[in-house]
C-alpha cells in the first residue's frame, strides 16, 4: 500500500473514533435534560392506578430508579408571594414595576430577585363546610359558591372540596362550569365538623407545590369540632409554608344553633350544644381572619355581603391581576423558623395585601434508594 496509504489509513480511524465519541458525549446530554413534572392526581386517582396494575399480569415494571446524574436541584430558599395592590375605591393599580416595591423580612430591606405582573389564570379550592351547624344556611352556601364560579373564564380552574367529619374531593380542578356546579349541590350537611383537618388536608394537596396562582375560598362558620391531625396553631404554620390567598366567606350559625338547642331534650342539646358557644364562635372568627390576614387574602361576613356578585367578581380580579414578587433571604434561618414579612409600594394611597408571614418548611424525610446502594 506504500507509507502514505497507511498514513491515510490511520487518520480515517482517527477520525472514526472522534466521531464516536462527540456522538456518545450527544447521548449523555439528551439523557440528562431537565424533565417534566409527572401530571398530578389525586389520592383517589393512584390508589386506583395501583390496584388495577396489581390486578394485571401485564402490569408494567416499576419504574428504574434515578440515577444520580439525572437528579434536578432546586433553590428552595426563594420566598415568593402575590401581592394585591389596589387604590382606595378598592380598584387593581396596573404598571407598577419592580422598582415601586421594596421587602422587608424581619425589618431587614431585602434585595427583589423575582418579579412577576402579567395578568394569569388562577386555581382555587372551593371548600365547602357541610357539618350540621351549617344545616340551616347549606342553601345560602350553595348560591354563594355558585356565584363565584360564574366569575371564571375559560382558563381559569376550580376544585370542590367538601368537609364534616370527613374531608372529601368532589371534584379535581376542572374549568367546566356544569361539573363545578354538580359537585357544588351534591354537598349535603353530614355529622360533625373537622375543619381544621380540611385546611391541612389542602394546604398538603399536590396543586399547592405547583406553580402558578392559587386560592382557597372557604365557606363555614370557623367552628371546629372533630378535628384528630391538625389544629387551630398546625394549620396556620401549614398555610403560611405555601402561597395560597384564604378568602373565608364566614357564615354566623350561632342564633339559629341555640334556637335549635333550645327545642330539644337537655340530654341531648348538651350533645349537640358542642361548638356553639359565644367563645368558640369567637375562635372560629379569629381563626379565619387569622388565615386570610397571614395568607394576603380578605375575611367577608356573608350576611354583611350586600352583592355577594359583586364581591366575588372582585376577589376574581385580584387573582388574576396580582403582582408576584420573590426573594432570598439574607438569612436563610431553619425549618420550622416564622418569619415577618412586610411589602411596601411607592404608591401614596395604595393598598396592598400580601403575606405578613411565612414559616420555613420541613424538610420531607429521604426516601430509602430502592437499588438499596
Amino acid at each position: 500500500m506504500g507509507m502514505f496509504g497507511h498514513i491515510i489509513k490511520d487518520m480515517k480511524a482517527v477520525v472514526f473514533i472522534i466521531m464516536a465519541v462527540v456522538a456518545a458525549g450527544l447521548t449523555v446530554s439528551a439523557q440528562v435534560r431537565p424533565r417534566k413534572a409527572p401530571a398530578i392526581k389525586s389520592d383517589q386517582q393512584r390508589n386506583g392506578s395501583a390496584a388495577k396494575a396489581a390486578q394485571s399480569d401485564d402490569a408494567p415494571p416499576p419504574p428504574a430508579p434515578v440515577q444520580s446524574d439525572e437528579v434536578i436541584n432546586i433553590d428552595t430558599n426563594l420566598v415568593t408571594t402575590p401581592v394585591s395592590v389596589l387604590d382606595r375605591d378598592g380598584r387593581f393599580l396596573p404598571g407598577l414595576k419592580q422598582k415601586d416595591f421594596k421587602i422587608y423580612e424581619n425589618g431587614v430591606p431585602q434585595r427583589i430577585t423575582y418579579f412577576q405582573s402579567e395578568e394569569q389564570p388562577f386555581t382555587v379550592v372551593l371548600m365547602i363546610d357541610i357539618s350540621p351547624s351549617t344545616k340551616y344556611s347549606i342553601d345560602d352556601i350553595h348560591y354563594a359558591a355558585v356565584t363565584f364560579v360564574n366569575q371564571l373564564r375559560p382558563e381559569d380552574k376550580v376544585m370542590v372540596v367538601a368537609f364534616d367529619q370527613k374531608v372529601r374531593v368532589l371534584t379535581e380542578p376542572t374549568s367546566s362550569k356544569q361539573a363545578l356546579y354538580t359537585a357544588i349541590y351534591k354537598s349535603q350537611f353530614g355529622s360533625g365538623t373537622s375543619l381544621y383537618d380540611a385546611v391541612d388536608s389542602v394546604a398538603n394537596l399536590d396543586l399547592m407545590n405547583v406553580s402558578g396562582r392559587k386560592a382557597v375560598v372557604l365557606f363555614t362558620d370557623g367552628v371546629d369540632t372533630t378535628s384528630r391531625q391538625a389544629n387551630f396553631e398546625s394549620t396556620v404554620a401549614s398555610v403560611e409554608e405555601i402561597d395560597a390567598l384564604f378568602y373565608p366567606i364566614r357564615y354566623n350559625t350561632q342564633a339559629k344553633a341555640d334556637a335549635t338547642a333550645q327545642n330539644l331534650d337537655p340530654a341531648v342539646a348538651a350533645i349537640v350544644a358542642r361548638g356553639t358557644s359565644p367563645a368558640e364562635y369567637t375562635k372560629g372568627r379569629q381563626y379565619l381572619d387569622t388565615l386570610s390576614t397571614n395568607s394576603g387574602g380578605r375575611l367577608f361576613d356573608a350576611e354583611n355581603i350586600t352583592n355577594l356578585e359583586t364581591s366575588f367578581a372582585g376577589v376574581a380580579e385580584e387573582l388574576r391581576r396580582q403582582y408576584s414578587v420573590g426573594y432570598y433571604p439574607d438569612d436563610t434561618g431553619k425549618p420550622g423558623d416564622r418569619r415577618k414579612i412586610k411589602i411596601e409600594v411607592a404608591r401614596p394611597t395604595a393598598i396592598v395585601r400580601s403575606k405578613t408571614s411565612y414559616v420555613i418548611k420541613k424538610d420531607e424525610p429521604t426516601a430509602p434508594n430502592p437499588t438499596g446502594n
